[in-house]
């Protein structure tokens, strides 16, 4: 890439745009699944007679088994939620970039 080319897309507001969103919705998400994975670990370590009770009367799994698989399930729905927003939003300003810094 020419460093012409480049300056173009550093200029252009677009480019502005798409940085500061793709970093806010990053640095969210990444707050969501730093929160609930140390709130896990902390319910793993100090809270072992809430996670060790059955869910229901006369069951063997453990409170802290569902909890668990939740905690494994929002990550991917994180996941799926900032891949549907750069699969939408920032590819199309990705696309609008480039071609305004190609002419």
């Amino acid at each position: 890439m020419s460093e012409v080319i480049a300056s173009k897309i550093q200029s252009n507001p677009k480019y502005h745009e798409l940085v500061s969103r793709r970093d806010a919705l990053a640095w969210f998400l990444s707050a969501l699944v730093c929160v609930m994975y140390f709130g896990f670990i902390l319910l793993v370590a100090f809270g072992r007679d809430f996670l060790t009770q059955p869910v229901a009367v006369g069951s063997v799994i453990p409170v802290g088994m569902p909890i668990g698989v939740g905690v494994i399930f929002f990550s991917c729905v994180l996941t799926g939620i900032y891949v549907y927003r750069a699969n939408t939003l920032f590819d199309r300003l990705n696309h609008e970039i480039i071609e305004e810094a190609s002419k």
